[in-house]
């Protein structure tokens, strides 16, 4: 289905693991009319692992560049900015894999893709008109691992630290923290910060065309 719009804006939003990108997009969307923001997820995009045996799908580094379907998350962009709908995937962290259901996303005028590694990706920046750093003290982002991977998880506290000092913060500091210098907009503190949040929905009011 083909929806006539005039101008998509299109705004990354990036930041490490429990940084408050969740929190930011969600104050976007509020801030805007209803029905006026898609938010594509990053983590919609991991690839599809179905060739793999179990063992090979439970050893993917999902904090790595290589775990994700930057081909079909490209494709689904330009789509949208084209006003054509997409079949975004749906993933399971259990299963490792991608579900069979997929979400139908309807272009929107503004179209925010949110994920660890947004800004990464050139051609994924090139289509950007707004790039946002979501910043956060590693020590907080640490905190709200912990609290979220034990009650979505099921993991112990040892286990996430583990995870933290092995994967996370190594691949945070090789592939997220060098891709602030790519943000038009640094927000710190995360989703606490309202100022900040606000300047962001302010500016990007102004990008949405008065009725």
């Amino acid at each position: 289905m083909n929806q006539n719009l005039d101008k998509i804006t299109i705004i990354g939003i990036a930041g490490g693991t429990g940084s408050g990108k969740s929190t930011v997009v969600r104050k976007i969307v509020e801030a805007l009319p209803p029905h006026y923001v898609a938010v594509v997820p990053l983590d919609s995009y991991y690839n599809d692992t179905t060739e793999m045996t179990e063992e090979e799908r439970h050893a993917i580094n999902f904090d790595h560049p290589d775990a994700f379907d930057w081909k079909l998350l490209v494709k689904h962009m330009k789509d949208l900015s084209e006003g054509i709908a997409v079949e975004q995937p749906t993933y399971s962290y259990l299963k490792c894999n991608r579900l069979p259901e997929t979400i139908h996303v309807e272009p929107r005028p503004v179209i925010i893709i949110e994920g660890i590694m947004t800004l990464l990706n050139k051609k994924l920046r090139d289509m950007m008109d707004l790039k946002i750093f979501v910043d956060c003290d590693s020590d907080e982002r640490l905190i709200r691992n912990i609290q979220r991977d034990i009650v979505e998880r099921g993991r112990n506290v040892q286990m996430v630290v583990d995870r933290y000092l092995e994967v996370l913060k190594p691949m945070h500091e090789q592939f997220i923290e060098p891709t602030k210098r790519y943000a038009d907009l640094i927000i710190p503190q995360g989703g606490e910060n309202i100022t900040g949040i606000g300047i962001v929905c302010k500016y990007i009011e102004g990008l949405v065309p008065k009725e």
